[in-house]
């Protein structure tokens, strides 16, 4: 990074979280998919009455993954043999992608793909999931100290 782009850097304000907010036609189910099968503790909900209601989960550590039109198709290659993802994707990192992939199953989840190693040695399984979204569900297999040291892995600053 230059001198000029740091300074400017330390000018902006940072972003202090990330809140994806997805509507859910059948919002029952999908409440009940990610924070009863996924594991995501509801820290709010809130309800003006009626169906106007919001339940806000805890997702764990927040990530805003930007990719190249060709690294989209690359990792769709990787993870579902190349069945095309739409232009927004949600991935969870899970303990056992295994294990997580045949919870959501069972609980309603359409399997795109089965786990898989991918190159950067994690376990990915692709779900189509409750309120219409495209899910990742990831394992990481490797620390992130030991990906950084291997070639292609490092940041871009």
């Amino acid at each position: 990074m230059s001198t000029e782009s740091t300074e400017s850097a330390a000018s902006i304000q940072r972003v202090r979280q990330l809140r994806v907010v997805v509507e859910a036609a059948d919002y029952d189910e999908a409440v009940r998919f990610y924070r009863d099968v996924l594991g995501m503790d509801e820290i709010a909900a809130f309800s003006e009455g009626g169906e106007d209601r919001v339940a806000i989960l805890e997702a764990g550590r927040a990530t805003f993954e930007i990719a190249s039109p060709a690294h989209k198709v690359a990792i769709d290659a990787v993870e579902a043999g190349g069945t095309p993802s739409p232009r927004i994707r949600i991935a969870f990192e899970v303990d056992d992608a295994e294990q997580s992939t045949r919870e959501a199953e069972h609980a309603g989840a359409t399997v795109v793909a089965e786990p898989v190693l991918t190159p950067w040695k994690s376990l990915n399984s692709r779900l189509e999931a409750p309120a219409d979204l495209t899910v990742t569900l990831f394992e990481e297999t490797e620390e992130s100290h030991e990906r950084a040291q291997r070639e292609g892995f490092g940041t871009t600053d």
